[in-house]
Order: C-alpha cells, then sequence, then structure tokens
C-alpha cells in the first residue's frame, strides 16, 4: 500500500493506492492564500503541513486497515515556492509562490551576473522560478536573507516534517534556477550568482529513489507504521506525468487546470530557452521533459462566472456551445495573471477585443474556451520548435470535463486529444507510485502505466483552419497591446 500526498496552491490532496495500482481512497483539505501587492502570491508553509495532516486523518478515517498498511510514501508539489528557514528550521516569512511577479528586475539581475544561466539550466529567467524571488528578498529585505540557512521547495518542507530530511528530486529542484540541468546537480555558478552555496541547498535523489523515512513521533501521530519509506517525489506536474504514464519519449499531457501545462516527455534534454519553454529533469533517472505554462487556463471560466453572475462554469459552457456557427465573437487573451510561455511577460493582463451592443454573455464565454485555447497553441508551437516530438496527449484538469472545452482544443491544436479515468488525482497518484518505486526498485514501466482510454477528440481540418485565421488575430493583438499592458502596470505598481 502507498501514499501519494500533493502539495497543491489551493488544496493538499492525497491519494491511497494498493498493489494492484488500485486507488483505495483520495482526500483533500484547503490551503489559504495571500496577496497582499499586486503581482504577490504567498503562502504559510506552515499551512501545508496542517493542511497534510488534516487529509492525512480524513483518509485514515476512511479506509483506516488500509491507510496502516502504509509502505511506501510520495510527494509531489507545485513547483519554485520560496521557503525560507533559519538555522533552527524555522520558517522566516511567508513562501513566494510560483505565480508571484514581483522579481522580474531580479530575473534581468540574475542574467547579467550569470550569463551562461540559460545553458546550465536550459531556462530563461522568469518571476515564477526560485532564484529571483531570493535576489528579491536580498534586495528588499536584508535582515531575512542573512538569516536564510535553507531554502526548500514547498513538498519538501512537508518532507522535512514527515522525515527531518532536508531533500529535493531533480524536477522539482530543476525550476529554481540553481540547478545544472544536463547533469542533474547544483551549479555553484547559479548558486553563487544569488549569494548562496550548496549548504543552504537539500541534498538531491531521484523522485523513484527512498529520501529517508518517516520519522518516530511523526508515524505515531499520523497513525502510520514505522519506517516507511518517503521517495524524493516530484513537481507536480512530472509527478501528474507519473500518473498518467507520460514516461516515453513523445508521451504527452496537457493541463486545463489552473493554470495551463503542455508537457511531453523527452528522450534526452531538450532546452529552448528562447521560446520560454522549461526544460526540466523528469521524475526518473536518466529522463527529461519540456513544458509550455500558461498561468490562467481554467480559472479564466471561474472568472468570468463571478463576473456574469453565471450559476454555474458548466451554464457558461452551454450558453457559447448554443451560439451559431459562424457567430461573430470577441478575441480574449487569457493573461488575468501575466504569462509565460511563449511570451515570459508577467504584466501581460486579460483583454477582451471587439465587443459590440450584440455581444450576450455566451459570446464572452466562447471567447475565453477559445483565449484558453489559442495560448495552448502558442505553447504546443514553442515546443515543437525546441525538438518536441509529440506523438500522443492526454488532456486532463478540471476543464477536461467539458467535452466541448475539448474538441475547441483538439480543433485548434489539430492533435487527438484522449481523456482517461483518474486524470484528476494524475499528481497524487504519481506520488504514490514514486513511493511503491522507491521502496520496491520495480521497473517504471511496470508501474507507471496510462490509466483506462475514456473517450478521444478528433481535430476536424476544416475548423483548424478557420481557427487559425483567429489565432493570427490573437497574437497580432498580443503584440500590439503589449507595451501599453507594461506601461500601464507600471504606473500601478
Amino acid at each position: 500500500m502507498d501514499l501519494g500526498i500533493d502539495i497543491g496552491t489551493s488544496e493538499v490532496k492525497v491519494a491511497l493506492v494498493d498493489d494492484a495500482q488500485r486507488m483505495v481512497g483520495q482526500a483533500r483539505a484547503a490551503v489559504p492564500i495571500s496577496r497582499p501587492h499586486p503581482l504577490w502570491s504567498e503562502q504559510n508553509p506552515d499551512d501545508w503541513w496542517t493542511a497534510t495532516q488534516a487529509a492525512l486523518g480524513a483518509l485514515r478515517d476512511k479506509h483506516p486497515r488500509e491507510y496502516a498498511a502504509v509502505q511506501g510514501i510520495g510527494l509531489s508539489g507545485h513547483m519554485h515556492g520560496a521557503t525560507l528557514l533559519d538555522a533552527q528550521e524555522r520558517v522566516l516569512r511567508p513562501a513566494i509562490l510560483w505565480n508571484d511577479g514581483r522579481s522580474h528586475a531580479q530575473c534581468a539581475e540574475l542574467e547579467r551576473r550569470a550569463p551562461a544561466s540559460r545553458t546550465i539550466t536550459g531556462n530563461i529567467a522568469m518571476p515564477g522560478f526560485t532564484a529571483p524571488k531570493l535576489i528579491w528578498v536580498e534586495d528588499n529585505e536584508p535582515d531575512t536573507f542573512r538569516r536564510v540557512a535553507r531554502v526548500l521547495l514547498p513538498k519538501d518542507y512537508v518532507r522535512l516534517k514527515l522525515t527531518g530530511e532536508a531533500v529535493s528530486d531533480m524536477s522539482d529542484s530543476a525550476g529554481t534556477l540553481w540547478l545544472d540541468v544536463a547533469a542533474r546537480a547544483w551549479s555553484d555558478t547559479m548558486l553563487a550568482a544569488t549569494h548562496l552555496d550548496r549548504s543552504r541547498m537539500p541534498r538531491l535523489v531521484e523522485g523513484s529513489d527512498a529520501s529517508g523515512t518517516l520519522r518516530a513521533d511523526v508515524a505515531s501521530r499520523l497513525g502510520l507504521q514505522r519506517g516507511v519509506v518517503v521517495a524524493g517525489g516530484a513537481g507536480d506536474n512530472a509527478a501528474s506525468a507519473a500518473g498518467l504514464g507520460v514516461t516515453a519519449p513523445g508521451t504527452a499531457f496537457l493541463s486545463l487546470g489552473t493554470s495551463g501545462v503542455y508537457f511531453v516527455a523527452n528522450a534526452a534534454y531538450s532546452p529552448n530557452p528562447a521560446g520560454a519553454v522549461h526544460a526540466f529533469c523528469h521524475a526518473f533517472p536518466g529522463t527529461w521533459h519540456q513544458m509550455s505554462v500558461m498561468l490562467s487556463a481554467a480559472s479564466c471560466m471561474g472568472w468570468l462566472k463571478r463576473l456574469t453572475h453565471a450559476e454555474s462554469e458548466a451554464q457558461l459552457v452551454s450558453e457559447a456551445e448554443a451560439l451559431p456557427d459562424g457567430a461573430a465573437t470577441p478575441l480574449f487573451l487569457p493573461y488575468l495573471s501575466g504569462e509565460r510561455t511563449p511570451h515570459n511577460d508577467p504584466y501581460a493582463s486579460g483583454v477582451f477585443f471587439g465587443l459590440t451592443h450584440e455581444h450576450a454573455r455566451g459570446h464572452l464565454a466562447y471567447s475565453v474556451l477559445e483565449g484558453v485555447a489559442f495560448s495552448f497553441l502558442d505553447g504546443q508551437r514553442a515546443l515543437l520548435d525546441g525538438g518536441a516530438q509529440i506523438d500522443s496527449v492526454t488532456l486532463v484538469g478540471g476543464g477536461s470535463r467539458s467535452a466541448a472545452w475539448a474538441q475547441l482544443l483538439a480543433d485548434t491544436l489539430g492533435r487527438t486529444l484522449d481523456r482517461r479515468s483518474g486524470g484528476e488525482v494524475g499528481a497524487a497518484l504519481g506520488a504514490a507510485r514514486l513511493g511503491r518505486l522507491a521502496r520496491t526498485g520495480d521497473a517504471v514501466a511496470d508501474v507507471c502505466v496510462a490509466p483506462p482510454l475514456l473517450d478521444s477528440f478528433t481535430p476536424d481540418p476544416a475548423r483548424t483552419a478557420l481557427l487559425a485565421e483567429r489565432h493570427a488575430q490573437y497574437q497580432r493583438l498580443y503584440r500590439l497591446l503589449k507595451p501599453e499592458m507594461q506601461r500601464c502596470s507600471t504606473l500601478e505598481t
């Protein structure tokens, strides 16, 4: 029996999986988020641990016998979060999260200090990454920076609570800009560029290897047996890939969640920093992956629901579907939280363009669905420009429940998209699988298999051609508005 713990931005999810790869049970607990200033996004690290204990307690209550039989634990979590600890392992300040945009200027400074950074890390410096956040802390909170004895990622703070060990894995650490991604080791050059060294970094292991065992007192408190192995684990997307069986080169998944991710497994290290593509280590030895990332995806529909007082997001999709063929709809730029791939633009903002008196809520709903699909198309092009091979794509995330949106994505991308069972718990399931690998040494191909296929969405070539014309206008609109977006954001801050 294995346990997966996924530290999400809005909640902690836990999954209990038996040796036959059957999902025995799941539980979750909410985590609050704070946005005290424009572009800021923070969380209290102890809230992750509180939520983890609450979720595990709920799982234990539902499945006491199976829970007590857990032998392996895997961890996953949202990437890039700067969790700063002092010499007594006390939290120094709220963790600065992946969707925090305050360190844009520090990105330029990091690349000035380390001219080879893109070669070493395979990535362009972005405000979401961890290293620029530490430069921001040094610039703006020097007393805090002087007290930093350890920098951990979100899931690794939970690991510290579980095992007492400061450890991270390759996939999550690749998102810090401190890792030599090809060599799978900390880069002294990148650490020195942020006035840090290896003594402040956690020990590195592969995601499928053991990182430690549960502390005896923690095992007793959680109702687990002593000696439970805790795997290295993975960043949330690499863990999701393990849960979806996206491990072989050419396999991919598209996650239509709060943010949007297009993830492709690679046979070799394949960077494309010029296109703002993330080139990271995968969760398994000797494997890598590429990602395009958009910061606002399905969350755009939640925003529109609140804005228009719709009963549900499903109602909005239904109103969009009811539009006659060829209806004139506005264009929507889905940059409500800035954007990563391919623009690397924290100042990008959301836009409806082309509104008239004839437009109703359904037109806006369609525009949002389409705008998110267009952003994924931008990401797909950046991946392909970086040498990605994409043979099969699994569609996951909350937005994937909409067949209409799935079909629109397939038409926009010009690719067949598959939906599979269990996609909504991919990261927690993948973490549990990594826990199993760490305790058994089984082959990855035997454990990380694709879930059963539910259905597929095949693109309509005629629709793909029409959408390509709209996409070209969408791209022109962003290019024209980009200077004004930056100007307005600078005035606000």
